[in-house]
């Protein structure tokens, strides 16, 4: 299969003069909107990275963080406060914003920011909440559950399709192997693709170790490499990460976050091995 971020996630993303290079897409940012100035200086430097490498871009961070364990985690700046900030991003480097959202009501109020509403994994049956999403008219990416196997996303998107959206992605997260850990079926990928849609490898969240008795999520790291270049071997459409310039201070997830000054060796790793598969 071949996709383009100009044609299946932003059809108007004239200026990415790079989609038609055959290359992967990249879905990259920090967890969450945690200040006013730190996701310039991400977005800037990832931008500055993927233009070298020819790589489609899109910028994520979560405006509000909804699925924390504990009462006193970090959730956001305010919804209107990182909804603006993701729209200056938008509009100061010329790329796709990305997204979560967790309820109908959330929606249409990001849809008007964004320009890819994101459905957490936990949240990928909720049929009304894929029923909003789908009637903003925004692209759609979906997490698979944790809990799911790849072939049950069929439902997911024949849900959002039966709403009037074609404009769909699925990405893998792992599943939940034991209370504390997850473990990525690559199987996963081309059995998604039978969908049609763009798959999605997230090579951070596969890497967490949830439901910690701290009520903070724990990670692994040092794995992000290996999980990233098996989803290239694999066929994966795109990359998702999870991306921070001091991972040790993020205010969420950063037990799994790539160190953002990693990121050009990691992803020029990918390009290579990308390249390398696409020639069998």
């Amino acid at each position: 299969m071949s996709f383009t971020i100009s044609t299946f996630m932003y059809p108007s993303l004239k200026h990415l003069h790079h989609t038609q290079t055959g290359n992967y897409f990249l879905i990259a940012g920090p967890c969450v909107i945690e200040d006013e100035e730190s996701p310039f200086r991400i977005a800037e430097k990832l931008v500055e990275i993927t233009e070298k490498l020819e790589i489609p871009y899109a910028f994520k961070a979560s405006y509000r963080k909804a699925n924390r364990s504990r009462i006193d985690s970090f959730t956001g700046i305010g919804d209107q406060a990182g909804l603006e900030i993701l729209k200056a991003i938008k509009e100061r480097f010329g790329i796709p914003v990305v997204t979560d959202i967790h309820s109908e009501e959330e929606a249409a109020m990001a849809a008007s920011y964004v320009d890819v509403l994101q459905i957490p994994a936990f949240l990928c049956r909720q049929t009304s909440l894929l029923e909003a999403a789908a009637k903003t008219g925004c692209c759609v990416n979906v997490k698979k559950g944790q809990f799911l196997s790849p072939e049950a996303m069929t439902h997911a998107v024949e849900k959002l399709k039966h709403f009037g959206n074609t404009n769909i992605m699925l990405t893998e997260r792992g599943t939940t192997f034991g209370y504390q850990d997850l473990v990525v079926d690559f199987r996963g990928v081309p059995i998604m693709q039978q969908n049609k849609v763009p798959v999605v490898v997230d090579i951070t969240h596969s890497l967490q170790r949830p439901n910690q008795t701290s009520g903070v999520t724990g990670g692994n790291p040092e794995m992000i490499a290996t999980i990233g270049r098996a989803a290239v071997a694999v066929g994966c459409d795109g990359i998702f990460m999870e991306t921070h310039p001091n991972p040790a201070v993020a205010k969420s997830d950063g037990a799994n976050m790539l160190r953002l000054d990693l990121s050009e060796d990691l992803l020029a790793t990918l390009k290579r091995i990308h390249k390398a598969a696409n020639e069998f």
